[in-house]
């Protein structure tokens, strides 16, 4: 794996451009239901599953992901809109090479930054060079502009949820939100310390009766994660689950659903709005189109 420093001279593949990166949103209504451990044994089970992964720590003011990794930044996202770096000053070299960028913690000034301001955020990411499949998006809980800008420039989102009432019903007011002022049509949603599979069915169940019944958005259920006191102690010795006990009921949990999350289809071109690696989805859908046009494939 490439140090960061030597990441923007490695070139595309046979002198193309980048192929489209899938970014992944990782959301919740409320916090403390383990969404940051979510994106994190996500991002490194896609990493075992053979995907190069960037992580994204977009918790602007509370950020934790570094922590949760034993990682130690030199710079971070607060760093960036100060104007003291360049985005991929702030990229971090994790386990098994996971990639990570960074937020602050403790910087109120970072949860008061501007919509143009996020906008600009996911717009940098067209100059970011990296051989990448892969994106994981740990985004602040709530419905927060950051939260919305961040999901919406995203080609799918996970809300994580967990059998807490209030967790249930702030999920339930996040992919309202998505839905109406950001057009966000597919949920994906995962339950999250469950005692079993059948509680965390259960929970998918409500969050999709009531959805089904007033929005225009689909709900998908993505499994589930049990509690489990070997992701407890992994949280505690600052790794990813999957990486330090890997046949725990968790980690298998967290491959199953990196698993699942391969399967989704790649992104063909860009949708039209706000999104992560816009050049690159312009590039394939310009590509793909070539590709498909009769006319030029008799020419060529």
């Amino acid at each position: 794996m490439h140090s960061p420093a030597d990441i923007n001279a490695i070139p595309a593949a046979n002198g193309t451009a980048r192929p489209p990166v899938r970014v992944i949103a990782v959301a919740s209504g409320k916090g403390g239901v383990g969404k940051t451990s979510v994106s994190v044994n996500l991002a490194m089970a896609l990493v075992h599953a053979g995907q190069r992964t960037l992580l994204l720590d977009t918790d602007l003011g509370l950020a934790n992901v570094d922590v949760m990794l034993g990682l130690s930044p030199q710079f971070t996202l607060a760093d960036v809109f100060a104007g003291r770096c360049e985005l991929q000053d702030t990229l971090l070299e994790g386990p098994r090479g996971l990639w990570v960028v960074p937020a602050a913690s403790g910087k109120r000034h970072m949860t008061e930054l501007l919509p143009q301001q996020h906008i600009g955020l996911v717009h940098a990411f067209c100059q970011l060079d990296l051989p990448l499949d892969a994106m994981v998006v740990d985004n602040a809980a709530g419905i927060s502009d950051s939260v919305l800008t961040f999901c919406q420039a995203a080609q799918d989102v996970i809300v994580v949820v967990c059998d807490e009432p209030a967790s249930v019903t702030d999920a339930y007011a996040l992919i309202k939100v998505l839905s109406r002022e950001r057009g966000v049509t597919r949920v994906q949603v995962l339950a999250n310390q469950v005692n079993n599979a059948i509680e965390g069915k259960q929970l998918f169940e409500k969050l999709e009766r009531v959805s089904a019944r007033f929005l225009d958005v689909t709900l998908h259920y993505l499994g589930a994660v049990p509690r489990d006191e070997w992701l407890r102690r992994a949280i505690q010795r600052q790794e990813a689950v999957v990486e330090a006990f890997p046949g725990c009921p968790s980690a298998l949990a967290f491959r199953d659903i990196a698993r699942r999350a391969n399967s989704w289809q790649s992104p063909v071109g860009p949708r039209g709005g706000v999104e992560f690696f816009m050049e690159r989805l312009v590039a394939h859908g310009a590509s793909a189109a070539s590709t498909n046009d009769p006319l030029r494939s008799a020419v060529a």
